[in-house]
């Protein structure tokens, strides 16, 4: 694992550049990871599904499937793919601060 600077702290990273601690995540480190998934500004849009995402994530320890995240947002898939240019599951997910996901988030 990579130690990388985000946002002015050190973070541990995957070869993916995945947080694999997300108790270390905050905005700042969001918004680093965010410039590297293509995501120029963080609008209240992303943060709804960043928030969304740390939420479900804290709650059942897992990523959710796309559909619930879709609904429980009211982001549709294409608009989720406009926002996270990589989509859901790299590029959300990462600036969430999740893990890297395993399914079909």
């Amino acid at each position: 694992m990579a130690k990388v600077n985000l946002g002015g702290y050190e973070v541990e990273v995957d070869e993916d550049g995945f947080i694999q601690d997300p108790n270390v995540w905050n905005e700042k480190i969001a918004e680093a990871l965010a410039a590297t998934e293509d995501v120029p500004k963080m609008t209240e849009e992303h943060w709804k599904v960043v928030r969304y995402l740390r939420d479900y994530y804290q709650k059942y320890n897992i990523a959710p499937m796309i559909r619930k995240l879709c609904k429980d947002t009211q982001v549709d898939l294409k608009h989720m793919y406009e926002l996270f240019p990589s989509g859901p599951a790299k590029g959300a997910c990462k600036i969430a601060g999740l893990p890297k996901p395993t399914g079909c988030v």
